[in-house]
């Protein structure tokens, strides 16, 4: 498909839009010839397959009364068979202009102008098509509406006891325009520390800091190990279960015992190079959220 292609059946509705009843001709059947455009083909043969273009003018002719302009076009509820009913209309329009003023006159009248009625059909059905039929081509046939909600720019930090390695991650992810959520700072309402977590679960992302401000041993070792706190684990499965382990970063500082069952999530270490600022940031990216990696050195 050439790709300005729309931009030529744009540029064509523009000329239709200032046309007046001499040059009206020209615009309407190059829209025509480019929405036939051999690039097109599969696409409107998908989108115009089983619509009865003289089915729907039968029964839009019905509404017509005793008034002039009082027709109304019966259009389905379908968005898809309306934009099938449209391209149908505009190639009409272009194999026989004449029946192109005959229907402005009935459906979209405009007083004694003539030109007045062609400009409502460009004005109310030939802009939206043009807008849509490219959001269709474009999406390959899938018009269906989505809900796609804003990514949250909330990062939850979950820490042990080492103050500045919190500090020093809530400061970089404010400087990557993040807000970060640390969980000390928010009020308790009488609540437990994962009632706290729950009243964040609009987060979109989780940074944990695994951090050595504990020890612990298996019943069959003598030596302790340093280890995170209980609770900062216990916090981590949390993230990975409400957030996905795509949506959790954790950092290790230090001599950390890191559990086997957490393989799989992303762990960074925190050292004096400051690599992990990087890594950060391309993990925040990856999840999806915009991320300016000039910002992250």
């Amino acid at each position: 498909m050439s790709p300005d292609l729309f931009q030529q059946i744009n540029n064509a509705v523009l000329d239709l839009q200032s046309a007046d009843l001499q040059s009206y001709v020209r615009p309407i059947k190059a829209i025509a010839r480019l929405l036939q455009d051999p690039a097109l083909e599969d696409v409107n043969k998908k989108l115009t397959a089983g619509v009865d273009l003289e089915a729907f003018l039968s029964e839009s002719i019905k509404s017509q009364g005793g008034m002039v302009g009082s027709a109304q076009l019966a259009w389905p509820d379908d968005p898809e068979t309306i934009l099938a009913l449209t391209w149908l209309l505009i190639c009409k329009f272009a194999d026989d202009p004449d029946y192109m003023i005959d229907f402005g006159h009935t459906y979209y009248y405009g007083g004694s102008k003539v030109i007045a009625s062609i400009q409502g059909i460009t004005r109310n059905m030939i802009i939206p098509f043009a807008r849509d039929y490219k959001g269709y081509v474009m999406s390959r046939g899938n018009i269906q509406p989505k809900l796609i909600m804003p990514k949250s720019r909330k990062v939850f930090i979950v820490h042990g006891h080492d103050e500045g390695a919190r500090e020093m991650l809530a400061r970089f992810l404010e400087k990557l325009d993040f807000e970060a959520v640390i969980l000390h700072e928010q009020a308790n309402r009488g609540g437990t520390v994962i009632e706290k977590i729950e009243a964040n679960r609009d987060v979109g992302f989780a940074v944990v800091l695994l951090t050595p401000d504990d020890v612990g041993r298996s019943v069959k070792e003598e030596e302790l190990k340093p280890r995170a706190r209980q609770n900062v684990l216990l916090e981590l499965g949390y993230f990975i279960c409400h957030l996905g382990r795509d949506r959790v970063c954790t950092l290790k500082r230090g001599n950390v015992d890191i559990p086997s069952d957490f393989a799989g999530v992303v762990w960074e270490n925190i050292d004096d190079t400051g690599g992990w600022r990087l890594a950060l940031a391309r993990e925040l990216k990856a999840a999806g959220h915009e991320v300016d990696l000039n910002k992250a050195f």
